[in-house]
């Protein structure tokens, strides 16, 4: 029977024989959350996901990667089961939880491999603290475009979802990060509805969502100037069916930045490392660990 006929997938299955870890770290005070795989002493991989998300985001990376890294998953400052904001999170923000996550655990420097909220943050920390990043990944990341209507539905989704999280309203959510639907998997969706019922949760959402609304956005984006300033090695890793942005922005992306190299893949939406881990893993190993990746190739700029 395939992945996608199954009856009931879940992400445990990606966890067998792994051997990994869940806890939490006082990052500057901040209580994070982190998954955690690899060997101490192995070059250091922080994986940061989207706006709304979570940990999990990387469910089915940490095996592959835990032979390679010291891979550290975490639920970013107002999400997952991390410590929630405040008050409104803007990227500086982010960036500030980040480098006190490296700092407590000891990390100089890192690579960092970022989804869409991640990848912005990932983009602005690489730019601004470029001493502290070794290589740097950007997937489907945001930061370089206010588009009002991606906007709008992606803080519709995410405030419903946390508002009144039912089963429907939370699978829709997860839905809209995948080409294929079928691989919005019962056991994810439970485990975001858990993160989404949390006391609290609704109020934090909208701290997480200031980044949609437009005149915030504007003056947190990536411009031009801001990506020519990253000097880590760096992959821009795009997909076929991405809801925020087709392909040409991804390739905008590399073109802006030193040396990038670009990839596409197939047939998956805004979660590719979770949607076809199978490809995902062989490229992004493969990049992280300097060798030469066929499907990545340099843009002009």
């Amino acid at each position: 029977m395939s992945e996608a006929t199954a009856p009931y997938q879940s992400i445990w299955r990606d966890l067998q024989c792994v051997s990994f870890s869940q806890g939490f770290l006082d990052a500057g005070g901040i209580r994070t959350r982190y998954l955690h795989a690899g060997k101490t002493g192995a070059p250091p991989l922080l994986m940061l996901h989207g706006v709304g998300g979570h940990a999990e985001a990387y469910i089915r990376n940490l095996g592959a990667h835990g032979e390679h890294f010291d891979v550290w998953a975490i639920d970013m400052i107002g999400h997952g089961w991390t410590d929630k904001g405040t008050h409104d999170l803007e990227v500086k923000h982010y960036v500030a939880h980040i480098l006190k996550v490296m700092d407590t655990l000891g990390f100089e420097k890192v690579s960092i491999s970022g989804e869409s909220l991640g990848g912005w943050v990932a983009s602005r920390l690489a730019a601004d603290h470029p001493d502290r990043v070794e290589r740097l990944v950007l997937n489907t990341a945001g930061g370089s475009q206010a588009d009002p209507k991606v906007m709008e539905r992606l803080k519709t989704l995410s405030m419903r979802a946390a508002t009144e999280p039912t089963w429907d309203f939370i699978k829709a959510r997860v839905e809209w990060l995948m080409a294929d639907k079928a691989k919005a998997y019962d056991d994810l969706v439970a485990c975001r509805q858990a993160i989404y019922a949390q006391p609290g949760m609704a109020e934090a959402m909208k701290f997480n969502m200031i980044l949609q609304e437009m005149d915030v956005r504007k003056r947190n984006l990536m411009y031009p100037e801001d990506y020519a300033r990253i000097k880590a090695p760096t992959l821009v890793l795009w997909t076929s069916d991405d809801p925020t942005a087709d392909v040409s922005e991804g390739r905008r992306i590399a073109s802006m930045i030193p040396g990038a190299l670009f990839t596409v893949m197939d047939g998956c939406g805004h979660w590719p490392q979770f949607e076809d881990p199978e490809v995902f893993n062989r490229i992004h190993i493969g990049f992280l660990k300097g060798e030469s990746v066929p499907e990545a190739v340099p843009v002009a700029a």
